[in-house]
């Protein structure tokens, strides 16, 4: 993998003769007792302490609403909407953020300071392209640069990709791109917000083993949220632990370095097919193309059963399809051949041709919850939303049964009153997976729901679905990297690889006796890194 040195180099002064990496004395970024408070004066972040250097990374780590994001924004000198300053120190290469007038500010975020978020796709202008997306922060905008910047953050182009817009991209294409624009402003200082929730273990360690490059070989300071314990531990240099109020609980030291390359055989493929079941969701040789290139297809032939009351994964590399065969199931993807059936009727391939009980009947909780709650909308609002308008409870009961789905999903009854902006990422999550719940789905389909959460909080979070599943007969389709979270609360399985279903059959089967090399591949990756 090629990172380019000289694009960061070149006007290094703390890089000796040889090229070799010298740790400077002063961090480039403080942060002193750092308090902000919501408008109700609730505390988001107290006393925060954190210091980065050029070549190393710190992590940020901490339960869902600890602040690690208000912590990371606040480096920009944006905190999130409603929040404020209320005490501390925010320094960064020499300027105190807070203090900046607006216009510099804007140059620092400009040409010093790069930020990816936790919804990278919600940043994206869905109108651009790829390479226009990259053109537009770039210095050099040749191909040959735009191909290089691909390159660095594993996303090869043989034309096609970089012609994408970002809504034919998968949440993983999306966040390397978002990562490729921040890396081309060449930064001394890059934050990220959880950068590789959502993508599968091998790529994590990829993205991984990149921010360890860029901080070592281009002298980048790097501080990154992150709720994986296993990529924590290798990347990081420095570990600052938030409590669950906000405050630091805890700051160390940690071993950084790169996971080891591996390489993936090639024996004789094969596909296993699913076990014939009575399906409440059939899907059958499905077809999606982006664009006019039909000759590669995004989707090609590819087919799932789904039981009644089951627990069906999807698993895959991150662009194999996920995203885009789920979004086409609810009538959100256009589809160029093939049926959707929900109980034997076939569905339109569009929302407007579907009924609204058949619209109620399958709910989609999606990667990135930001951009599907409405922010004009309490969280009440935004969950109470489904049940009058299919109808679940009498009006007198909205609030109720809210209040009722909030604390299942793990938040507390005054959340009713807030909205997403005032939410954590994982809080988010859980709001988006409260109003899917709110329809009483019966087949509820989630997308990385526990990417953007601690461990904690994602085992609640699924033991919540198990137990929908159980009571209510709620048929789950489960999309993750985490492979032990697919074999142990899943049914069956599906493979997808290159946009085909490869592979598919009970889990367990899969699992012990892959027959195709892309589940082999996926089984190699180290568990326990999700």
């Amino acid at each position: 993998m090629s990172h380019v040195p000289d694009r960061y180099r070149k006007d290094d002064d703390n890089s000796t003769s040889d090229g070799t990496a010298t740790l400077p004395a002063e961090a480039v970024v403080k942060v002193s007792g750092l308090t902000v408070a919501a408008p109700d004066g609730r505390v988001v972040l107290q006393d925060a302490e954190l210091a980065l250097h050029p070549g190393r990374v710190v992590a940020l780590t901490g339960p869902s609403g600890s602040g690690k994001t208000t912590l990371l924004r606040a480096l920009t000198g944006l905190l999130p909407p409603g929040t404020r300053r209320t005490a501390g120190r925010v320094e960064v290469l020499g300027h105190d953020v807070f203090a900046l007038p607006e216009r510099e500010l804007r140059a620092l975020r400009r040409e010093r300071l790069a930020y990816v978020g936790q919804d990278p796709g919600s940043g994206l202008n869905p109108r651009m392209r790829v390479h226009s997306l990259l053109r537009e922060l770039a210095d050099d905008r040749t191909p040959k640069a735009i191909r290089t910047l691909l390159a660095e953050v594993r996303l090869p182009d043989d034309g096609a990709l970089a012609a994408r817009r970002p809504a034919a991209l998968s949440g993983g294409q999306q966040r390397r791109v978002a990562l490729a624009r921040a890396l081309a402003r060449r930064p001394k200082v890059l934050l990220l917000d959880e950068p590789t929730a959502g993508l599968h273990p091998e790529l994590r360690d990829e993205i991984g083993e990149l921010l360890r490059h860029l901080a070592a070989e281009h002298r980048l300071a790097v501080a990154l949220s992150c709720h994986d314990p296993g990529l924590v531990e290798r990347i990081a240099d420095e570990v600052v632990e938030l409590g669950r109020y906000g405050g630091v609980a805890h700051t160390g030291t940690s071993i950084g370095g790169t996971a080891a390359t591996r390489t993936t055989g090639e024996p004789p493929e094969r596909q296993t097919p699913a076990a014939a079941i009575e399906a409440v969701l059939d899907i059958r040789d499905l077809r999606v193309t982006f664009g006019r290139r039909s000759d590669a297809p995004a989707l090609n032939g590819v087919a799932l059963a789904v039981a009644p009351g089951s627990a069906t994964g999807i698993v895959g590399a991150s662009g194999s399809g996920k995203t885009t065969l789920v979004r086409a199931v609810v009538g959100l993807q256009p589809v160029t051949a093939g049926t959707i059936s929900l109980d034997g009727v076939p569905l339109s391939t569009g929302l407007r041709g579907r009924s609204r009980e058949q619209r109620r009947r399958v709910q989609l909780v999606t990667q990135n919850p930001l951009g599907a709650l409405n922010p004009s909308r309490t969280v009440g609002a935004t969950v109470g939303r489904p049940m009058r308008l299919h109808r679940r409870c009498g009006a007198g009961d909205v609030a109720a049964r809210v209040v009722e789905l909030l604390e299942q999903v793990g938040l507390p009854p005054e959340f009713a009153d807030r909205y997403p902006h005032e939410l954590s990422g994982g809080q988010r999550q859980r709001v988006a997976i409260a109003r899917a719940l709110a329809a009483d789905p019966d087949v509820l389909i989630c997308d990385e729901v526990t990417s953007a959460l601690d461990s904690a909080s994602a085992e609640a979070i699924m033991d919540l679905l198990v137990r929908l599943r159980e009571e209510r007969g709620t048929a789950l389709v489960l999309i993750s990297h985490d492979l032990p979270l697919i074999a142990d609360r899943t049914d069956t399985v599906t493979v997808l690889d290159g946009g085909r279903t490869v592979e598919s059959g009970p889990t367990a089967t899969v699992f012990t006796a892959p027959g195709h090399s892309a589940t082999r591949a996926l089984l190699r990756t180290p568990a326990g890194t999700a």
